[in-house]
């Protein structure tokens, strides 16, 4: 598989599932620029990589921006929400925590 070999969907975001193993799972995110923002509570500690494009998110009530290359580690129990993406967005989300985990 090609990470980058994706379709945008027209709104919202897609997700593959392509890593589950033992306590971690990783999924590659492609995002629309039409994102309905969803607050997510993990259980599990997430780290993100955006791979092509642009988003800010609310990472417990403060606003932060992420471009091409950057990373961001979100513990568990942190309320997150994605708030705007450039249309095309790749990113690589590794979830880290006790099975089973959840989207």
């Amino acid at each position: 598989m090609n990470l980058y070999n994706t379709s945008t969907p027209a709104t919202g975001e897609t997700f593959t599932p392509l890593l589950e193993h033992a306590n971690v799972r990783i999924v590659r995110i492609v995002s629309s620029d039409q994102v309905e923002p969803v607050e997510y509570l993990q259980e599990e500690d997430e780290w993100v990589a955006l791979l092509e494009g642009e988003a800010t998110l609310k990472v417990d009530g403060k606003p932060v921006h992420l471009s091409r290359g950057d990373t961001l580690f979100i513990p568990a129990h942190t309320p997150h929400t994605v708030i705007a993406t450039r249309q095309g967005t790749v990113w690589l989300a590794v979830h880290i925590g006790t099975p089973p985990l959840s989207v």
